[in-house]
């Protein structure tokens, strides 16, 4: 990933162009549809009865570690700061985030960073509430674009220079996201050899390949998509925020407890999302492990008081 040098004293551009876009969107929909193909490979095969414990093992397994990478990592490590952990744990966090083929960790934390700092205004680069057109059509629209459109948008890509400085400055992270290809390759690869590994045959690690690796892809995609589109359009809004951001709480244990979306968006920096006892939030729990652990320090957690200052009146 190139990062554009500014001239000393100048401003830093809000985004930057794709170099090739045309062949960005050849990556992007090969992405999107390869998984989607898959898991139609997947059901077909489940049908004739060749699915199999250890492939939802595979699933399972890939599934939560990308996830917690993702969830974790990218959003509430990298992206808040919510918590502080070693060097060694930093770059594991990162790497299994890349894994789950969402982008480079700094072109990630970038979008994201960017999101916050405009959510559902313009400039916010996947609000599903920027359409023009009225009605269910408007509405339709927008939840598409928030959802998939917006990735074959190159206009609206972040500039990490301006949203991730702190990231570029850290050589480890500067290295792992130029390395991203190879961590996909790796995450592809894990599921076919534990699916070997489960069966004592390639079969067992083509088809631990197949969910471990193509549907878990799809899976963990659309849940972290339907946070940009569903947890902005429905569900709770029990903080005052500013935008639209929701509270979705079927979708919270499937996400890691990223779809308690206005609690986030009221408190960014807190590590743990959901932010009443009953409110499941299965990254929160692996922080408050880390934490148990002497492996997470700093955690941050936000007061009764402060909650009360931004609810809204029932």
């Amino acid at each position: 990933m190139s990062t554009p040098v500014q001239s000393h004293g100048s401003p830093v551009a809000e985004v930057i162009p794709i170099e090739n876009e045309t062949s960005e969107r050849v990556v992007r929909t090969m992405v999107v549809g390869i998984p989607v193909a898959a898991l139609i490979l997947g059901a077909w095969m489940a049908w004739g009865g060749t699915l199999h414990w250890q492939d939802l093992v595979v699933l399972a397994i890939t599934y939560t570690l990308t996830g917690l990478g993702i969830t974790v990592g990218y959003h509430r490590l990298f992206t808040h700061r919510s918590f502080k952990t070693s060097r060694a744990l930093r770059a594991l966090l990162a790497v299994l985030g890349s894994m789950a083929v969402e982008g480079p960790v700094i072109e990630w934390v970038a979008t994201h960073r960017k999101h916050h700092r405009f959510s559902d205004h313009a400039g916010d680069p996947h609000s599903p509430h920027l359409e023009d057109a009225p009605g269910w059509r408007g509405a339709l629209r927008g939840l598409g674009h928030a959802h998939v459109g917006w990735m074959f948008r190159g206009k609206d890509m972040a500039n990490p220079a301006r949203y991730a400085k702190d990231l570029i400055s850290d050589r480890d992270l500067r290295v792992i996201s130029r390395m991203f290809p190879l961590w996909v390759l790796v995450g592809l690869a894990f599921p076919f050899g534990l699916g070997v590994a489960l069966t004592g045959s390639v079969l067992g690690g083509l088809t631990g390949l197949l969910w471990g690796g193509a549907v878990r892809v799809l899976f963990l995609h659309h849940v972290t998509f339907s946070i940009n589109s569903l947890c902005h359009f429905f569900g709770r809004r029990p903080f005052s925020t500013g935008d639209q951001s929701r509270n979705l709480a079927w979708l919270a244990p499937l996400a890691f407890g990223e779809a308690w979306h206005n609690n986030h968006h009221a408190f960014p920096t807190s590590a743990r999302h959901g932010l009443d006892r009953w409110q499941l939030d299965p990254g929160a729990w692996f922080i408050g492990a880390l934490e148990r652990c002497h492996l997470a320090s700093d955690v941050i957690r936000i007061s009764p008081a402060r909650r009360a200052r931004l609810a809204r009146n029932p």
